[in-house]
């Protein structure tokens, strides 16, 4: 049986992924001058698109980007995109950039990838970080926001594959804790659910928000405005990472330190389970698809 050919939505059409043209004077490749979101389709709905979408214009509002693309324009090509490449389970990416250097000609692109199966182990029995020798610097413009300038991350990441590890922690120059590098971080102390602060700075992740919704409507204490350190890391009982293609996993072991008993931790397990409603609750199965497997 033959695959449906993939589509990409390009600049207000959708076209075959192999036919799909970006200038050579785009600012984005030239210059990384793009912002983008990355979501997760689930039932064929993506979960949350109002609010990436929300972030990404507060982003392009930011750096004064000069882009056609409008929350309605996006939200229908994401729609019609799923729908042409037959996808219900999906990485969906839109990215923004001003186009060709010099040209009034704005780009803006939205793909869709199966999501694929996520290894189990990683949120049964967690998995393995390491310390990043980057950091992340405190009142730097790209700081805390998602542009095309994300190569540094993809070094990290790949510094931590090197030692066996599935992600790398970040550190500010002034040893605070940040994020991870597509993920944000938290941790578990004495019961209360801490991440840090907005001005560390960090990306403000949809998941995370996720997350304290869901502690408040459990009941569970969660500190959202504390700056963390070194030391908290190595002391907590618990630490998981959220994202939204990842959803939560668990961390289990900083480089050769076990977090608490070098298992998936009680309150990270709670939260986990509560997303996964959370998730099924927002994006339900529509009728033609029945229930999920």
């Amino acid at each position: 049986m033959c695959m449906p050919e993939q589509h990409v939505y390009l600049n207000g059409e959708i076209v075959p992924a192999d036919e799909a043209r970006i200038s050579v004077a785009d600012a984005a490749f030239l210059h990384g001058a793009s912002v983008f979101t990355t979501m997760l389709a689930h039932n064929g709905t993506v979960f949350r698109l109002e609010r990436h979408l929300l972030r990404l214009m507060d982003t392009v509002r930011l750096f004064d980007l000069q882009v056609s693309a409008t929350p309605q324009s996006l939200r229908a090509g994401t729609v019609e995109l799923l729908t042409a490449n037959g996808l219900s389970e999906a990485r969906v990416r839109i990215t923004l950039s001003p186009g060709p250097v010099g040209r009034d000609e704005p780009t803006t692109v939205i793909t869709a990838a199966p999501l694929g199966e996520q290894p189990g182990w990683w949120y049964d029995k967690g998995i393995t970080v390491i310390v990043s020798t980057f950091r992340q610097i405190p009142g730097s413009v790209t700081t805390g926001v998602k542009t095309g300038c994300y190569f540094p991350r993809v070094l990290a990441r790949r510094e931590a594959a090197a030692k066996g590890a599935q992600e790398a922690l970040w550190f500010t120059s002034d040893n605070h804790l940040a994020e991870a590098c597509f993920c944000n971080v938290f941790l578990v102390s004495a019961g209360v659910v801490r991440t840090p602060p907005p001005e560390t700075p960090v990306l403000g992740g949809v998941v995370q928000q996720a997350v304290f919704e869901i502690c408040r409507n459990a009941g569970m204490a969660y500190d959202a405005r504390t700056p963390l350190t070194v030391n908290d890391m190595l002391a907590a009982e618990e630490i998981f990472l959220t994202a939204s293609c990842a959803g939560i996993r668990p961390v289990v072991r900083v480089e050769a330190h076990d977090v608490g008993d070098g298992t998936p931790g009680p309150i990270t397990r709670k939260i986990m389970a509560a997303y996964r409603d959370l998730l099924d609750a927002e994006c339900p199965p529509k009728p033609e698809q029945g229930a999920t497997p």
